[in-house]
């Protein structure tokens, strides 16, 4: 049976050593939804381009999504990424319950609200102005999740829970405290802008529901660290699902 209306996933990055693409699929197989919206990122073209490798499991992930159109009649949208931006090439494309967008609306008729969906890069003006900066720094971060997964080996040795370091960066260093901040601050800004009562974003790998200044901001974390997706229930209610499966698992 379908258990959610829409779900939202991002940043699942395939083509990298980090992508856990084995939850990703677990978690659609067991969670089918009349809507599924693929919130930008979720293939690497950076890295393919460079040291990156595309493997039999990045495939699977899009054989899960024919099984959810063929199974269940999901409508799938994928929306574009920094990453992935080389689908806006052929983008806007529909073909039967596949898209392809720069980004959408999300109407909900109950409760009467509408939320922008897109994957966020534009607010991010590392991103969206200095290229070249911001594949430096996904160099710098993928040194981090190397030292993260080395930290964690010894954790499980000594029967220790999971412990992300980046995430302690994210929440903790003031550099990225600031910088999730104005990224708040200007999707909070968009979507006045354009009327809506919530928007929704992915990019910088960091799950949230909140409220900010009467905008509904949400974002829907990734499928490198956090191992998260957006859900929205058939009562139009938002929650975050965290998959509790093993980080370490490749």
């Amino acid at each position: 049976m379908i258990k959610y209306k829409t779900l939202i996933v991002s940043d699942i990055h395939l083509g990298t050593k980090a992508s856990k693409v084995n939850q990703v699929v677990r978690f659609l197989k067991h969670n089918p939804c009349e809507l599924l919206i693929l919130n930008g990122d979720i293939i690497d073209g950076w890295r393919l381009k460079k040291r990156g490798k595309w493997r039999k499991k990045d495939t699977r992930f899009f054989k899960t999504l024919l099984d959810l159109l063929g199974q269940y009649n999901t409508r799938v949208v994928y929306l574009r990424g920094n990453h992935d931006e080389f689908i806006e090439e052929i983008a806007p494309l529909l073909v039967g319950n596949f898209e392809i967008r720069r980004d959408m609306i999300l109407e909900l008729p109950q409760t009467n609200k509408k939320y922008f969906v897109l994957h966020g890069d534009v607010f991010d003006s590392v991103t969206s102005r200095i290229t070249w900066l911001s594949r430096l720094g996904g160099t710098g971060y993928e040194i981090l999740l190397a030292y993260n997964k080395r930290y964690n080996r010894r954790r499980i040795r000594k029967g220790l829970p999971y412990k992300s370091v980046s995430q302690y960066w994210k929440d903790n260093v003031k550099i990225m405290v600031n910088y999730l901040s104005k990224f708040e601050d200007r999707a909070h800004d968009f979507a006045k802008l354009h009327h809506c009562q919530g928007i929704i974003c992915g990019h910088v790998h960091k799950p949230a529901d909140k409220m900010l200044d009467g905008i509904h901001y949400l974002n829907s974390g990734d499928w490198v660290e956090s191992l998260s997706a957006l859900a929205l229930g058939f009562d139009e209610k938002w929650e975050i699902i965290h998959c509790k499966e093993p980080h370490n698992e490749s």
